[in-house]
């Protein structure tokens, strides 16, 4: 069968645990069928066949009285009408089940208008969007998420052209939601990105001034990436979200740099010298301003306390980013700034 033999691949992947389907198809069953014409002559029909085993065998609570009050303790106990376990042991006993019906009918045993079988079937019958489905289920250990999803996505693909006629395979629970929400979040990030510098160049009534400021955001990019390397952690979505916080915190940092740049640069300031006295004059509140961001997220990205390890990736990532932006934004923004602007310092002084 296609799930079993699936099933038997999708055990080989490392981190995969828990294994298993769902529906159980050789649940051992028995099979009444009861004969209708001898029914009939005897009184009963397929109703007074049925609710008589299911009071023998289940139990009815229509009874009178319907409560037992235990003198001793003050408890209610519910009554049950039941045929005792031990007495329905085997087919012969299922057999002798007594049958009722309506009154004036002679009280029969269910072996004298049914016969039994046994047989297999399904224990659990499932659906997804209306058709039939058998699911596989199963949890990840000891790896991440999205590598056991790489290789389970792998070993369907590979399993596709066995599929039976008319039938799908789809990859669902947590590896779907995951999927959807790291799609979510990149295009928040990207969305984050370019409105950011629609905002400012708004503000600045300049296309390439907002350009300078977001230089510094590779460099955050890359530090996010390398001290979730460094730390052995994995993406997530607290990381991206920490990505998001820490796009954000640079790209103000730069906007102080540029800004002051743009002052000395209208003063009459050459672009060199005006980007070297920005980098001098806002090194202390940049640096304050990163610090302080870093140093409130390290007991975060230290994951400490009982679900701790949950939200360590956000700070993780606000510290590699801003590490790494920090520095882009004393040294590297300053730099593209003298160099964008030197043309225009060079027309001021053919003036």
């Amino acid at each position: 069968m296609f799930a079993t033999n699936l099933l038997r691949q999708l055990k080989e992947v490392p981190g995969a645990a828990d294994l298993r389907i769902h529906q159980v198809f050789d649940q051992p069953k028995l099979h009444l069928y009861v004969d209708r014409t001898k029914a009939k002559e005897s009184g009963f029909t397929q109703r007074d066949v049925a609710s008589s085993m299911l009071i023998s065998l289940s139990g009815s609570f229509q009874t009178t009285p319907e409560y037992w009050l235990n003198p001793k303790n003050g408890v209610t106990y519910n009554i049950v009408t039941q045929a005792p376990q031990y007495t329905v042991a085997s087919l012969g006993d299922l057999e002798n089940i007594p049958i009722s019906g309506q009154a004036g009918s002679r009280p029969e045993i269910l072996g004298d208008v049914a016969s039994a079988s046994r047989g297999a079937g399904m224990a659990v019958v499932s659906h997804y969007n209306i058709q039939r489905a058998v699911d596989i289920f199963g949890s990840v250990q000891d790896r991440d998420l999205g590598g056991v999803a790489r290789d389970i996505n792998r070993i369907v693909d590979q399993n596709r052209q066995n599929l039976p006629r008319g039938a799908q395979v789809f990859v669902r629970g947590q590896i779907a939601t995951m999927r959807t929400s790291f799609e979510g979040l990149l295009e928040g990030l990207v969305l984050a990105v370019v409105l950011v510098y629609l905002l400012i160049v708004v503000n600045f009534q300049s296309w390439l001034d907002p350009f300078i400021i977001i230089t510094a955001l590779p460099a955050a990019l890359a530090g996010i990436v390398m001290f979730l390397f460094a730390s052995h952690t994995t993406i997530s979505v607290p990381a991206l979200m920490g990505s998001i916080m820490g796009v954000g915190v640079a790209t103000a940092n730069s906007i102080l740099l540029v800004s002051f740049a743009k002052e000395r640069l209208a003063a009459g300031d050459a672009a060199s010298h005006a980007a070297l006295d920005a980098g001098f004059v806002r090194f202390r509140p940049v640096l304050m301003t990163a610090l302080a961001m870093i140093i409130g997220m390290v007991p975060m990205a230290l994951g400490l306390g009982e679900g701790g390890e949950q939200n360590a990736p956000l700070g993780r990532a606000v510290i590699g980013g801003l590490m790494f932006a920090t520095v882009a934004t004393l040294f590297f923004v300053p730099a593209v700034f003298s160099l964008l602007h030197r043309d225009r310092t060079a027309q001021d002084a053919g003036k």
